[in-house]
């Protein structure tokens, strides 16, 4: 198989904690690795460094959210594009339709290297959250829709994935092809299990759940919160671990405590270190993921990587691949089925730990088998690719590009004028003090003068 050279392109980068900056981080790995070379795209992030096996090209960005803390790149940077240009991609593989797309279609303007896209968000959710206005959604939406069709092909996460974007417009072809997950197969060391439960009380044999995410409402917290608050009504006892941070996390622990669950749930924040992580995932009894907004959901294969099935929302793309009962447990959107659901954990401890060791067989899947795949299907889309064809940038890219390079032209002409003016400047100076310079020698001397006459009489 020939060894190629794939640039991976996404907004979000680690340490920036998110599943799809996870994607490309594991991609560039597996890559890097296993099959060729890679080397990332990515917006600069603020004291940030980038120790990999592979390069990364930090190109301008701004920070758009106080909240959210993510930053806009600027895919239009001269510097950054030579900087990708002279690694030779052979293949452009890009993550989120925004702004890496833009970038993404900006090499292959120079480069003549083909785009494949992967869908892996629905981006609606983010939409309709962000902006404010309706027009400037459908706007958004446009936009979007037009840097996915312009790739040379589209991979989805999942079905559900793929139906979602038909259902934004999208009318073109695409191909499902998963996520992985960097946990090997089995569970953590003992002494990092035992050391979380030491820290949080759990060596009293309730069961443990666990939710690793954004803490944003959408990703179902609400509906976990309900149904948890429901079984605790029907007399079931259990802790509850919910790992992660994000916009809504004080008012998610507020309507905790509301609910009467701060004794039973603990928020322990983002965890970067991927060990202590696993030990999470190896400690809980069950993993809970119920919402219709991720549309693959790497957690549920770290889950199943560490022996521990899951609770998903039945029909979401979380649970594509999953039975209820055999490898994991499903529920409707609804507190009473999400209570109903749990009480096999109480009812049938045995069953849920098998349901854990089927999941580790069914529904995990290594990065290492995944880029595997996608690293085939790019051969063929080689193959296929005429790197003679002209792609063009769309009217409001190639307004931009010709808005950028007059900038360019203007920042040059105001530097040079600067330079003049600031030459000027300094001879100005320079002459003035040569002036001052003079004044005082020639006062200084008539001093001098005055003394010896003085003198002199």
């Amino acid at each position: 198989m020939k060894k190629l050279t794939v640039a991976q392109l996404n907004d979000s980068f680690p340490p920036t904690i998110d599943g799809v900056a996870q994607v490309a981080l594991n991609y560039a790995k597996c890559i890097q690795k296993n099959h060729g070379r890679s080397v990332v795209a990515t917006p600069w992030y603020p004291d940030v460094e980038d120790h990999y096996d592979f390069p990364v090209v930090r190109y301008p960005s701004a920070n758009v959210s106080q909240r959210l803390g993510y930053r806009a790149g600027y895919p239009f940077d001269p510097i950054a594009v030579t900087q990708i240009e002279k690694y030779h991609i052979d293949l452009i593989h890009s993550h989120c339709p925004f702004v890496s797309t833009v970038l993404a279609r900006v090499l292959r303007h120079y480069t003549g290297a083909p785009i494949v896209f992967t869908y892996h968000t629905k981006f609606e959710y983010d939409i309709e959250r962000r902006v404010a206005f309706s027009a400037v959604r459908k706007v958004s939406v446009k936009f979007l829709l037009a840097n996915i069709q312009a790739c040379d092909e589209v991979w989805v996460v999942s079905e559900g994935a793929g139906q979602n974007l038909r259902s934004l417009g999208y009318t073109g072809s695409y191909r499902v092809m998963e996520n992985g997950t960097d946990f090997a197969k089995g569970r953590a060391e003992q002494a990092a299990i035992d050391a979380i439960s030491q820290q949080y009380g759990l060596n009293d044999g309730l069961p443990v759940f666990l939710f690793v995410a954004r803490m944003v409402w959408y990703k179902g917290l609400r509906l976990m919160l309900d149904g948890l608050a429901e079984a605790k009504k029907r007399g079931r006892a259990f802790h509850a671990i919910f790992v992660g941070d994000g916009m809504d996390r004080q008012e998610i622990m507020a309507y905790a405590k509301e609910l009467g669950l701060e004794k039973d749930c603990v928020f322990p924040g983002a965890i970067r270190d991927r060990e202590l992580l696993r030990a999470y995932f190896s400690r809980a009894d069950l993993f809970l993921f119920t919402n219709n907004y991720d549309t693959s959901g790497i957690v549920v294969k770290e889950a199943a990587a560490c022996d521990c099935p899951s609770l998903l929302l039945r029909g979401s793309c979380a649970a594509e691949g999953v039975v209820h009962g055999k490898n994991g447990l499903l529920c409707q959107e609804d507190p009473q089925s999400f209570a109903d659901a749990l009480e096999v954990v109480w009812n049938d401890p045995a069953k849920l730990k098998a349901m854990g060791l089927d999941a580790a067989e069914t529904v995990y899947l290594s990065w290492e088998d995944a880029v595997a795949r996608a690293y085939a299907r790019y051969q063929e889309v080689l193959a296929n690719y005429d790197r003679t064809k002209k792609h063009r940038l769309p009217p409001a890219g190639q307004m931009l590009f010709q808005g950028v390079h007059a900038a360019e032209k203007g920042v040059r002409r105001t530097r040079k004028r600067y330079r003049i003016a600031k030459g000027r400047i300094k001879r100005g100076y320079h002459a003035a003090e040569r002036a001052v310079k003079r004044k005082m020698r020639d006062e200084l001397q008539k001093i001098v003068d005055g003394l010896n006459q003085d003198l002199d009489e």
